[in-house]
């Protein structure tokens, strides 16, 4: 059983030299690749499986009261008749992006998801939604075959041929391509994580701990261990949503957690390395204030949301069964659509969902934004633009 003290008792790294072996064409100057010259230091983290977890007693009621407030939430969205999952997925996906500088706008985004011409950004983000549904879809029983099957959903169509396994070489955070030596940060040796990752899994597996607290302690872990060769930030974030459904603290949506780290990444990245010092309070607060920021401006998505709906029925004059009525809560799950695309949605011919999309053009609910009559493409400028304010909210400091 978890106890309750006070923060102590969690191990910092350790370091181990590994030699280092520099690449003679790699292009740099001379002082450059002196510094980068002869054995480094890499990290060594501690076997977390069995350790007992220790937080004061202010830290441990905050993180009760947001995972309460997660819990809540979750159940206050699954209660609505919209599309909210799907939404509050993407959106978390976005956020977890932005964290890694990789920022696009709602519309875009949904050009992504709908195959259509989108920026770098937008289909890179489109890859994190599918890294989220993994998550989601193989919370059950996390173990080191579930995480490499979120990276591999993360990173197969931009990067195939580093996903379906654990990293195979030295990885490094900041201090520049020739070497490790000036790095911010040092992450284990290749040949220390997979047993480290089994490591991580016990512990991500346990029933004993507070699932706030067990998830936040898991997620600086996976950080720490840097497991991939890129992708990491992203795919340990969804790992945070696979715990979060795991310990059935969210049993309908993806809470956008990662929109309330946005709030503040330079504390969630110290927060990161204090861990790594020893320190879990740091992490397990960041957590809990981002799960309070994220459900705030959740419920402000879901509220303007269904204002936008709301909106749209008073003007769409047609039946509750009509194709075009129930085009509406289509649009506010996928905001860029076409012709094919909504005939798929809603089980009907591709001439009945083009009528059923000039009604929402009559409406003003939708408008064109492509050229020409060949492979026309709808906007729903309401839920772009509503989305749009999230992520701004998101990125806002408090």
């Amino acid at each position: 059983m978890a106890t309750v003290e006070n923060n102590l008792g969690w191990p910092p790294l350790s370091f181990e030299e590994r030699p280092w072996r520099s690449d003679q064409d790699s292009y740099g100057s001379r002082t450059e690749k002196r510094r980068v010259a002869g054995p480094y230091l890499a990290a060594v983290p501690p076997a977390i499986a069995a350790l007992d977890v220790h937080l004061e007693g202010e830290l441990q009621a905050l993180s009760e009261e947001a995972a309460t407030e997660l819990a809540r939430f979750d159940a206050e969205v699954g209660q609505i008749a919209a599309p909210f999952a799907a939404i509050l997925l993407r959106t978390e996906s976005a956020s977890s992006s932005e964290i890694e500088n990789l920022s696009s706008g709602a519309r875009q985004i949904a050009l992504a998801e709908l195959g259509a011409h989108a920026s770098k950004n937008a289909q890179l983000i489109v890859g994190n939604v599918r890294a989220m549904q993994a998550a989601l879809a193989l919370s059950e029983s996390i173990d080191g075959q579930a995480i490499i099957e979120m990276h591999r959903a993360l990173l197969e169509e931009s990067n195939p041929e580093i996903v379906g396994r654990w990293r195979d070489q030295q990885v490094w955070i900041g201090g520049g391509s020739l070497g490790p030596h000036t790095a911010q940060f040092v992450p284990p040796h290749h040949d220390r994580v997979p047993v480290l990752m089994d490591d991580l899994a016990v512990f991500a597996n346990r029933l004993d701990l507070p699932v706030l607290v067990q998830t936040a302690l898991a997620h600086a872990q996976f950080e720490t261990i840097h497991p991939f060769p890129d992708g990491n930030g992203r795919v340990g974030r969804a790992l945070i949503q696979a715990m979060l459904r795991g310990g059935q603290l969210t049993r309908n949506v993806a809470v956008p957690v990662s929109a309330g780290l946005l709030h503040d990444t330079a504390s969630y990245f110290e927060a990161l390395g204090a861990y790594r010092a020893g320190d879990i309070s740091p992490i397990v607060r960041a957590i809990a204030d981002a799960a309070f920021a994220a459900v705030h401006n959740g419920r402000i998505l879901v509220a303007d949301l269904e204002t936008v709906r709301l909106g749209w029925r008073e003007r769409v004059k047609a039946r509750r069964d009509s194709s075009a009525y129930r085009l509406v809560d289509v649009l506010l799950r996928q905001p860029v659509i076409d012709s094919v695309t909504a005939a798929a949605q809603l089980g009907i011919s591709s001439v009945n969902a083009q009528q059923a999309i000039n009604r929402l053009v009559d409406a003003d609910v939708l408008a064109q934004i492509s050229t020409g009559k060949r492979n026309r493409l709808w906007l729903a400028k309401d839920v772009v633009r509503v989305l749009d304010e999230f992520g701004a909210r998101a990125k806002r400091r408090r």
